[in-house]
């Protein structure tokens, strides 16, 4: 039986923390309960609304959220917290009883263009995934039911899943003004319906995707490990914006060029290959002198 780990965690909100957990708590819904009659279905809920403090509990993929009451400050509650829900998973105690109605969290969904006219992105108001995957036909859908789902749109292209979103790229047979609010809708209904966006051998928890992040960098060499971090985190946040991703691929020592994947709404993009390629050359030319020569835009 694996055991469970609890850490704390900040939330914009200084009235509630999250409580991360190493390993998944529930499917894909999220739930919300005002108090310990709306928590009928959770044992878990319900066991915290027990602390006088607790005004909401929020139960998602794999955090317990909680909202207090003024009554305590976090710094004195929230170790005895994390360790109440720890020694509650570790002895097999129930998070949610499916087959109980339970109030769920409304999914939304909106449609925003991005620098590809070909592609939209579809932002969800709740975490899907925690890593990145491309798909570029249904071939590659195997463990991704969601997007073998897409694909079944005659207009769909290629599908990129990232975080609370996803691109939607389509051939040239569809106007986005004729099939926005379709596309738009099934996706907002399958996340509502709580139907598997990728299959449980794809699911990796924060830490899980982390660990295998860190194990990657630490193979690389000290120029690679600069150019990585610099993408991390002055480039990938703006690619996000924008529906896509960028990856390091390789640092030729000898030659001094760098290879990146673009994935998503830069795949395939008009300008974003140019824009990037170039945005990134000048920006690690400038950040590591001496040891760039040029970038290589590869898209996903």
């Amino acid at each position: 039986m694996a055991t469970y780990n609890i850490s704390v965690e900040g939330t914009s909100n200084p009235a509630i923390k999250k409580f991360q957990a190493d390993q998944f708590l529930v499917n894909h819904n999220s739930y919300e309960f005002k108090n310990i009659d709306e928590a009928a279905n959770s044992p878990l809920a319900q066991q915290l609304f027990y602390l006088p403090f607790v005004k909401t509990v929020y139960i998602a993929q794999n955090f317990v959220a909680i909202e207090k009451y003024n009554i305590v400050e976090w710094i004195d509650v929230q170790q005895e917290v994390a360790n109440q829900v720890e020694d509650y998973l570790n002895d097999n105690g129930l998070v949610i009883i499916e087959d109980v109605a339970a109030k769920k969290i409304p999914v939304t969904v909106y449609a925003e263009s991005t620098p590809n006219p070909s592609t939209i992105k579809f932002v969800a108001n709740k975490k899907l995934v925690t890593t990145s995957f491309e798909f570029k036909s249904i071939d590659d859908t195997a463990n991704a039911p969601m997007a073998k789902a897409l694909f079944h749109f005659p207009f769909v292209k290629e599908v990129f899943f990232d975080e609370n979103y996803i691109s939607v790229q389509k051939y040239d047979m569809a106007e986005w003004d004729e099939v926005v609010t379709e596309t738009r809708e099934f996706i907002r209904d399958y996340i509502q319906d709580g139907k598997e966006i990728v299959t449980a051998e794809q699911l990796k928890t924060p830490q899980q995707v982390d660990a295998i992040a860190e194990e990657k960098f630490e193979t690389l060499d000290d120029v690679s490990k600069e150019i990585v971090n610099i993408i991390e985190e002055y480039v990938k946040p703006a690619v996000a914006s924008d529906g896509g991703n960028i990856v390091f691929k390789h640092y030729d020592e000898k030659t001094q060029n760098v290879s990146v994947i673009l994935q998503g709404a830069c795949s395939g993009c008009p300008s974003s290959t140019f824009t990037l390629k170039n945005g990134i050359e000048n920006m690690l030319k400038q950040m590591l002198p001496g040891k760039i020569n040029m970038v290589e835009a590869i898209n996903g």
